[in-house]
């Protein structure tokens, strides 16, 4: 483990202020400053950017940051203090973007399900609101499958937080940079290279995006946000190998 870099101890740091404060705050925190579905009334333009700062619980937000700390400070160590902040929020941004789309999809299939099933726009509007007044989805199951009226629900009412997608750009760059770097995984006494390590976890984010199936971490999971930002971190930093990789150092 190397020394900490400087932009990423402030952006640690400004993750744990943000994870405390929305801890003593509560819901109103998440109602600011998590990203909501835009056709959600809870959502504003600057949640595009404070969502990467907030997290869902402890272990959230200490697997993210531990990540951040060590693959962030090599990053950063290696192509300097300007590119790293620029890749890093640049990922977190195309996270969120893919996330979005991924969302209105879901949401904008479920919604022609309700009209199919001859449920007016202000019907389908009273029955989100119901959802998430009372916590109760009452809707005709004759007509409208459950796993429609859930996806209607989970892209309406569900917000994202987290750096998750930040963060997989910049292990998507430590893989291109230094793909045969060694890594551990956690009682596993084996290194594994870092190009089969990062890119099978990429893989199996993948995976869950496509299928819907959860293989790691929480079922609710952005796993598009996770693919967008890999995909933004590998393409920022595949370009800036192929023209500058032979300067010492990138400023």
């Amino acid at each position: 483990m190397g020394r900490i870099s400087e932009s990423v101890k402030v952006i640690l740091i400004v993750n744990v202020l943000f994870f405390i404060g929305s801890q003593l705050i509560g819901n109103q925190a998440y109602e600011l400053f998590a990203l909501w579905f835009p056709k959600n009334e809870h959502f504003q333009l600057w949640q595009i950017l404070t969502h990467m700062f907030m997290h869902g619980g402890f272990s959230h937000i200490l697997f993210n940051m531990f990540a951040l700390f060590i693959f962030g400070s090599l990053l950063e160590q290696t192509i300097g203090q300007n590119r790293f902040l620029f890749l890093y929020f640049s990922a977190g941004l195309g996270a969120a973007g893919l996330q979005i789309l991924f969302s209105y999809w879901s949401y904008n299939s479920a919604y022609t399900a309700f009209l199919d099933a001859n449920y007016n726009p202000a019907q389908i509007q009273q029955f989100l609101d119901s959802v998430i007044r009372t916590g109760q989805a009452s809707y005709n199951s004759q007509l409208i499958p459950q796993e429609t009226a859930q996806q209607l629900i989970d892209a309406y009412v569900t917000p994202m937080v987290g750096a998750s997608g930040a963060i997989f750009g910049v292990m998507a760059a430590v893989a291109l940079i230094y793909p045969n770097l060694p890594l551990y995984i956690m009682f596993i006494p084996i290194p594994i290279k870092a190009k089969y390590l990062i890119g099978g976890y990429f893989l199996l984010n993948l995976y869950s995006a496509i299928t819907g199936a959860t293989i790691l971490g929480p079922s609710n999971t952005a796993y598009w946000a996770h693919i967008g930002g890999a995909v933004i971190g590998f393409i920022t930093m595949w370009y800036w190998k192929k023209n500058q990789f032979n300067q010492n150092r990138w400023n």
